[in-house]
């Protein structure tokens, strides 16, 4: 069954742009919520480019798997508006661990830490998206729902609006949303706290659509006011050339790879161990920062982003 679903990117462009345009529009006549740079807007702009040119020269890749593991399952589950529904909701699911995967092991990181290069954090943000996405081999964890019967089709379909939802948290116009929608939907407010580098928001918020997936899986840190977000990398690149921002991670995973006196279970390492993993020990992990930060600060020990199991 060939199923043809729009590409919905596409279609919400002129939406994207408007709503960069109003966002401008408030934050400079409100003289709050956020701040924009013109050359750090120019850049996350062009690395959306990019993400385009890239999915349109290797997008095939990904294409091809699928559609060989759709020749092969029995299963086909149609595509009811209730079946597009469970789709979205277990895509949003996988979102959630590729997106944990990718701050928790360095070769997926070194294609996502672009989205998080940017020291601000405005609508523009969003379009930072990553040109090496594919070879990271991510698009394994969607194989089990092309097995279990979704087109497809259906999967980039979701997938898609998975990221239309996701494009207007990346703004500090908007402050807290009712309670109801905080406790299941991600937000601004928590979608800050990912782009945070402060010690206590580091590895936080992954979630996609539905912030329940971190609530459950023990990820969830809530923005707190007494802090507000850093944004940017632990160790940030200072940079606005966007090839830079787009390979810096890869190359400097292949210097770690050819320094002196490493092994190859050292290289192994670097490539799947978190972000900051030193073969020498003198790295600067989550864990270690976190801790580095309670030791610092002893009022800190226990709360939100400082519990004893995240550390």
């Amino acid at each position: 069954m060939t199923l043809d679903f729009p590409n919905v990117t596409d279609l919400a462009t002129p939406f994207f742009v408007l709503a960069i345009a109003l966002e401008m529009a408030w934050i400079f006549y409100k003289k709050r919520g956020g701040r924009y740079e013109a050359q750090d807007a120019m850049t996350s702009l062009f690395m959306g480019v990019g993400s385009v040119v890239s999915g349109l020269l290797v997008g095939f890749i990904a294409y091809w798997f699928f559609m060989a593991l759709w020749a092969i399952t029995p299963l086909d589950l149609g595509h009811a508006w209730w079946v597009i529904a469970i789709c979205f909701v277990l895509d949003d699911l996988r979102y959630y661990w590729v997106h944990r995967f990718g701050h928790r092991i360095r070769w997926v990181w070194a294609s996502h830490v672009n989205h998080h290069s940017s020291q601000h954090y405005n609508l523009t943000t969003a379009l930072r998206q990553t040109w090496t996405g594919t070879f990271t081999l991510m698009m394994i964890v969607r194989a089990p729902l092309v097995l279990m019967g979704f087109h497809p089709a259906m999967i980039f379909f979701v997938g898609g609006l998975n990221l239309i939802y996701q494009f207007w948290i990346h703004t500090e116009a908007i402050d807290k949303c009712p309670r109801w929608f905080e406790a299941v939907m991600n937000t601004p407010s928590h979608h800050r706290v990912h782009h945070g580098r402060n010690a206590r928001y580091l590895d936080a918020n992954y979630a996609g659509v539905f912030i329940i997936w971190d609530r459950m899986f023990g990820t969830f840190v809530p923005e707190q006011r007494d802090e507000p977000v850093d944004y940017g990398l632990v160790h940030n690149i200072g940079t606005f050339n966007p090839l830079r921002v787009a390979f810096h991670e890869w190359v400097a995973i292949f210097k770690d790879w050819t320094q002196p006196g490493v092994t190859w279970y050292d290289r192994w390492n670097y490539a799947i161990k978190p972000p900051g993993w030193r073969h020498d020990g003198r790295g600067g992990s989550t864990e270690m920062l976190k801790r580095i930060d309670v030791k610092r600060n002893p009022e800190k020990a226990g709360t939100p982003g400082f519990e004893e199991n995240r550390m």
